[in-house]
């Protein structure tokens, strides 16, 4: 069985480029525009990994991490930020709210498949 992977993302043409990493590399894949979407899509699913951007309108990415860790069934999931933001206290909140790793864009793709393959349960 195919592992799934959440990709939170405003912008449809990342979710795509990565959506088109994921499944080339055999996962399975659910797409969700911002933290709120994130959160319907994911009940009663199994999620193995989620991506998520941080600057999202609606709900940003490291409120979705808080939200969703709330959860008990995706309190071990490992999330992959994924952003433009670099800075080391943005980097800090992320981990506070329960991402396992950050990746800024631009990103190459194998880049970001290599933190998938280490984290994914």
């Amino acid at each position: 069985m195919s592992k799934t992977i959440l990709v939170v993302d405003d912008s449809a043409s990342l979710r795509q480029v990565v959506g088109i990493a994921l499944k080339g590399a055999g996962y399975t894949v659910i797409e969700a525009c911002d933290g709120v979407d994130a959160l319907s899509k994911i009940k009663g699913q199994k999620i193995n990994l989620v991506i998520s951007d941080v600057n999202m309108p609606n709900m940003d990415g490291i409120t979705f991490v808080r939200e969703m860790k709330k959860l008990p069934e995706f309190k071990f999931t490992p999330v992959i930020m994924l952003t433009t933001e670099g800075q080391e206290s943005k980097k800090q909140e992320g981990q506070a709210a329960g991402a396992k790793a950050w990746v800024v864009k631009p990103f190459q793709p194998p880049q970001m498949l290599a933190a998938v393959s280490k984290l994914i349960m």
